[in-house]
C-alpha cells in the first residue's frame, strides 16, 4: 500500500505554533519520518517548535526550491511509494500556494498517490476574509510586474478587471517594495477604488485596513519590509 502526501501548514512568522496549528495536525506531523520542504533549516525549526521530543537526525529532508531539478521532483514521491507517510513543508503558511509544492502534488495525483491537505494558516484566504471584499469572485495573481510602465499597465488592468467583473484581486509584494507596491496603486488607480493592506497576519503586529485610494493617500501606513498580502477591489 502506498503512503500519503500531506500539506503541512506551518506559522507565517514568530508566532507560537499552538496558535495557529490544532493539535491534531501537530500530533500527525510528530509522526511523519520523510519531508519535502523549502528550506531545511526552517523546517527542521519548525518541527523542533512542534514537538521538542521529535528527534531531527532521524528524518529525511528533500529540498524544493526554484534551484531544485524537474528530474529530482519525482524521486522524492519513492518513499510514498514505498508505503512512507511524506510531509510537504513550505517557508510560510500552507504549501501548494504561491510556493513550489504544486509540482510534486501534480506527479503524486498522477502517480495515484493520496494527497490530503491539512487545516492551518493561509495570508491569501485570511486577508481575503478581513478584507470585507468580495469573497465569492476573487483571483490570486501573485507578482505583478517591477518595471514602472508594466507594473502600472498591470494595475490598471486588474482595477478594470476587477470593475467589470466584481472581482477581488489579490497580489504580492517582495516586503522591501512594498511602500513602492501602494505608491503605485494610490497614482494609478481611481479615488474610489478600495484597496485593503494586510501585513504581517496571524503575528502579534497584524495590521489588516481596507480604504478607498482617497483615503489611504491621507495617512500613509508604514508596511516596508512586512510580509504584506494587497487586495483591490473596484
Amino acid at each position: 500500500m502506498k503512503g500519503k502526501i500531506y500539506l503541512i501548514p506551518t506559522t507565517m512568522g514568530d508566532s507560537s505554533v499552538s496558535s495557529v496549528i490544532p493539535t491534531d495536525v501537530m500530533a500527525l506531523i510528530s509522526e511523519l519520518k520523510f519531508f519535502i520542504v523549502e528550506n531545511i533549516r526552517t523546517a527542521r525549526r519548525y518541527l523542533k517548535k512542534v514537538d521538542r521530543s521529535i528527534d531531527i537526525d532521524e528524518l529525511t529532508f528533500f529540498e524544493l526550491n526554484k534551484h531544485t531539478s524537474p528530474n529530482d521532483i519525482a524521486s522524492y514521491l519513492e518513499p510514498a511509494k514505498k508505503g512512507n507517510n511524506v510531509g510537504i513543508i513550505s517557508e510560510a503558511g500552507c504549501p501548494g500556494v504561491a510556493d513550489p509544492g504544486a509540482d510534486v502534488v501534480k506527479i503524486a495525483h498522477e502517480k495515484q498517490i493520496q494527497v490530503v491537505p491539512l487545516v492551518g494558516p493561509s495570508s491569501i484566504l485570511m486577508s481575503l476574509m478581513a478584507s470585507g471584499m468580495n469573497g465569492q469572485n476573487f483571483a490570486f495573481v501573485g507578482y505583478i510586474p517591477i518595471k514602472g510602465g508594466e507594473r502600472i499597465r498591470a494595475i490598471k488592468d486588474l482595477e478594470a478587471r476587477s470593475r467589470r467583473e466584481q472581482q477581488t484581486q489579490i497580489f504580492i509584494e517582495a516586503p522591501y517594495r512594498n511602500t513602492q507596491m501602494l505608491g503605485d496603486l494610490l497614482k494609478s488607480c481611481a479615488a474610489t477604488t478600495r484597496i485593503c493592506v494586510a501585513c504581517d497576519i496571524s503575528l502579534e503586529n497584524e495590521f489588516i485596513k481596507t480604504k478607498t485610494v482617497a483615503q489611504w493617500q491621507k495617512q500613509l501606513p508604514n508596511i516596508q519590509k512586512r510580509p504584506t498580502i494587497f487586495l483591490l477591489q473596484a
